[in-house]
């Protein structure tokens, strides 16, 4: 093989990994302003989208916004449940992993119900409102799925990198963060944004409890115009654009990471 074959670009190769990694978390920007701000191309569509656009994007805001806390909120709490899950001590393993079993092997709906309306008949005290509590159910359930995610990618960890980093002086906290903590991270991203994706998809489910999300806002407009076809079409073409830009930006992270890691001889 010559040496100008060699250098021959491959297509697309003048575009650099930082470059597509811009224009990727640039057009994922943009993509989230079209969701907050969707009433303008909203309103240029035919009736009855066009006639009710503020309402949905009423309803976009809510579901990206459901999303964003709950997704937010369930690394934190998943973080806690595999560290926990994990852990040596007994009285802190068990009855984490029975939680996280029962978060797992319950339906979503089923916790949003029991959050918003059993939770008050047993506690008075820690009534919500409908959007707390679908926050609530949604952060405690993506942080179970989370937290098995977390376990298992810390367990894929050779253990020899942290007797390394005793070795050299650190504390298991200061190893934990610095040492096995990065290499776990790059095992548990694929399965982590996979739970996000569907989070935005189960935060539908918030409108059994009158959460006026993306679903409530389509079900009401289809009831009223009697034209579910269009409403239908319109809440899941954005749900898919949604899912679209955090597959996006998954494979920019994946990218990142997968090019930090260490190459095989």
């Amino acid at each position: 093989m010559t040496s100008a074959a060699m250098t021959t670009p491959r297509p697309g190769g003048w575009l650099t990994e930082a470059t597509k990694e811009r224009l990727a978390l640039l057009a994922s920007a943009l993509l989230l302003l079209c969701l907050v701000f969707s009433r303008i191309p909203l309103a240029l569509l035919p009736a009855p989208i066009g006639d009710n656009a503020a309402q949905f994007e009423e309803g976009i805001r809510t579901t990206v916004l459901l999303t964003a806390l709950s997704g937010a909120g369930g690394l934190a709490i998943g973080l806690a449940f595999a560290l926990a899950s994990g852990s040596n001590t007994r009285w802190l393993r068990a009855p984490t992993s029975t939680l996280v079993a029962v978060l797992r092997g319950t339906p979503l709906l089923v916790q949003i119900l029991f959050v918003y309306l059993g939770l008050p008949s047993l506690v008075p005290s820690l009534t919500l409102g409908a959007f707390e509590s679908a926050l609530v159910a949604l952060v405690l359930n993506v942080g179970a799925y989370n937290g098995e995610v977390m376990r298992g990618a810390l367990a894929a960890v050779p253990k020899g990198q942290m007797e390394a980093a005793w070795a050299l002086g650190l504390r298991s906290g200061q190893a934990l963060i610095f040492v096995k903590g990065p290499q776990a991270l790059r095992f548990a991203l694929p399965g982590l944004l996979n739970n996000l994706i569907a989070l935005a998809k189960d935060s539908s489910l918030a409108y059994t409890i009158g959460v006026v999300e993306l679903t409530n806002v389509g079900n009401r407009i289809a009831s009223s115009t009697f034209l579910p076809i269009p409403v239908l079409v319109t809440a899941a073409a954005v749900y898919f654009v949604i899912t679209a830009m955090i597959a996006w930006i998954a494979g920019v992270l994946e990218g990142r990471l997968s090019a930090t890691m260490p190459q095989k001889p």
